[in-house]
Parts: C-alpha cells; sequence; structure tokens
C-alpha cells in the first residue's frame, strides 16, 4: 500500500503544479485549467469581440488578451481595438488598453529588455510597443507589409521576426532604431512562427506546400526547406534547444522535428484543427491546443505519447502556462 500510495504521489507531483490559460476563441471566454489535474477550474468571459493570443506579466500576475475580431486573417470582419488585462489571481478583468482604432491586435509579447508590452498590429502593418504600467501606447515599428499575424523577438531582445500570412514573406525589425531591416520571401503564404533560444535560427511556416522555411538569422535568409508530413502551424522548441514540436494543422498531427538533423522522428494524433504548443517549465510535459475539437492534449515528453484530453472550450487556440506560487 506505501509503496501504491509513494507511485501515486510521484505521478501527481511530476505534472507541473501550473495552470493553463486558454483563449476560446468560439466561446469568446478565458478556461483556466489546472495541469495537476488535467481540470478547467474557472471559465470566464472575454468580454471582446474575439481573444485569439495570451500572454502574462514577467511576475505571472497579469493576462493580456488582444481583441482581434470576429473573422480569419485577411477575411472581412470586425476590426477589433483593444487588449483585456486579466488578474491572474481574481480571475477577472482589471483593464481595457484602448488602441485608438481597429487595428486587429494578436500576439502579444512581453519585452523584459524594454519592459514594454507589444503586440502585432495587423492592419497598421506594425507591430506596437505599450506601457505595462499606464496601458499606453508608445510608438510603433512598421512591418511594411500586410497581415503581420505572429512575431516572436531574439533573446537579446534587438530584433522582432513577424509572419506576415497574405505576403507570404517574413519581416525583420531593429526595435532599438524602430525600423524595417528587410522582407525575407518564403512562399505564397505563411503561417506561425518560432525562435531557437540562441536565436540563429527563425522557422515559419508554408500553407502553400508542406515544408518549413528555416531562416538564418545572420543573413536573414532562407537556409533550407525541411519536408513536413503535411502543413505546418504553431510550434515550440523544447529548453534543450533540441526538438520543434510542430502542429500539422490539417491532418490533426504533432510531429517531433529533431533540428540537428532536421528530420521529423515522430507524429502523434491530437485534436480537430491543431494551432499552438506550449512546454512546461520542467521540459516533462507539452500541451497542444486545437481549434475545432476545443481540446488540450497533454503529451508525455518522455513517451512522446498524449496522456489525455482535456475540453478547454469551444475554439480552444493560444496559450500560457502560469507557474503556482
Amino acid at each position: 500500500m506505501k509503496i501504491a500510495l509513494a507511485a501515486t504521489l510521484f505521478a501527481t507531483s511530476a505534472l507541473a503544479q501550473s495552470t493553463l490559460l486558454v483563449t476560446n476563441q468560439t466561446d469568446r471566454s478565458l478556461a483556466y485549467i489546472d495541469t495537476a489535474t488535467g481540470k478547467v477550474t474557472d471559465t470566464i468571459p472575454e468580454n471582446g469581440v474575439t481573444g485569439h493570443e495570451i500572454t502574462t506579466s514577467p511576475d505571472g500576475k497579469l493576462a493580456y488578451i488582444p481583441m482581434y475580431g470576429n473573422a480569419g486573417v485577411g477575411k472581412p470582419g470586425t476590426d477589433g481595438s483593444t487588449i483585456q488585462v486579466v488578474d491572474i489571481a481574481s480571475h477577472k478583468i482589471v483593464h481595457t488598453i484602448d488602441l485608438g482604432h481597429g487595428v486587429r491586435p494578436h500576439k502579444p509579447v512581453y519585452d523584459t529588455h524594454r519592459n514594454v508590452l507589444w503586440v502585432s498590429t495587423e492592419l497598421d502593418h506594425s507591430i506596437t510597443a505599450i506601457d505595462p504600467k499606464s496601458y499606453k501606447v508608445l510608438y510603433s515599428v512598421p512591418t511594411g507589409q500586410a497581415e503581420s499575424h505572429m512575431f516572436v523577438l531574439s533573446p537579446d531582445g534587438k530584433r522582432a521576426y513577424t509572419a506576415n500570412v497574405g505576403p507570404g514573406t517574413v519581416s525583420v525589425l531593429d526595435l532599438d532604431a524602430k525600423k524595417l531591416v528587410t522582407i525575407i520571401p518564403i512562399s505564397k503564404n505563411t503561417q506561425r512562427i518560432t525562435i531557437t533560444s540562441d536565436g540563429k535560427y527563425v522557422f515559419t511556416s508554408d500553407q502553400e506546400s508542406p515544408r518549413l522555411a528555416v531562416i538564418d538569422t545572420a543573413t536573414n535568409k532562407v537556409k533550407e526547406y525541411v519536408p513536413l508530413p503535411s502543413e505546418g502551424y504553431g510550434g515550440a522548441i523544447t529548453a534543450d534547444g533540441k526538438t520543434l514540436l510542430l502542429c500539422q494543422v490539417h491532418a490533426n498531427k504533432l510531429v517531433f522535428l529533431d533540428l540537428p538533423t532536421m528530420k521529423v522522428t515522430k507524429t502523434i494524433a491530437v485534436g480537430e484543427y491543431p494551432q499552438a504548443v506550449v512546454i512546461d517549465r520542467d521540459g516533462k510535459h507539452a500541451y497542444v491546443s486545437s481549434l475545432r475539437s476545443g481540446t488540450i492534449d497533454v503529451i508525455d515528453m518522455a513517451t512522446r505519447e498524449p496522456v489525455k484530453s482535456i475540453f478547454a472550450g469551444k475554439g480552444a487556440d493560444g496559450m500560457v502556462l502560469v507557474s503556482a506560487k
């Protein structure tokens, strides 16, 4: 009995004691998921047109959810103009940042180098810096392209790389000089973007062909295209920098791509229309959100197999992990 009890306690503690926050597009809500139990503990309305993505302040106290709109990128619909600020502990919206006009704000990234909140302001062809204390818009950096939907920052905070969907390009931005450096052609249509922890490579998925573009940030050119089983989408890189977990949005799969060899080493089934991946801090579990099934698949990183599926809400999309205090 003691051995069995110890095994149960170990299995429970092996799952990081944290909360997974999930934005549900269709439900227009934010779900709280206890990663230890795999249960939704609360769902709060976002009080906006629709939030797709989410990030948190460095101290994990606040979450920021841009209100994008009710349509897909590049399609007719409402144009969001606000960002909801959520107090994570109280489960309440405590402020609404007004961007002044409809810009379809989408991807939020907290820049610890400048202590600013960046958000992609798609209809203005830019990313915009916001003061997280006063909630005032500080300035914008032009991308030179339409549909700058997602972006990443370099580890040193000096560069931003935006995936420009319809143009099928990546813009490279100098954040110190607040200017566009160059535009890298990728394909007819590209989606999502990831950067290695050393900042040497940026990855974005071609939406016309099943391949992944590998950008060398030293030259700002595509180094190679890696063949994929199906079109890629959102992804995340393991802490050791060796593996990219990449959603296969049309195949309902998740692939494991070995970065040293650029070879797919495993493919597993996940929910319908997978969007994004986050990996917990200890690297033991990954979480995959799927838009059409509204599920979060929990992946055991040791076995590279799904261990459970959690219904988060209709239209499960952007996620962020908040560590328990």
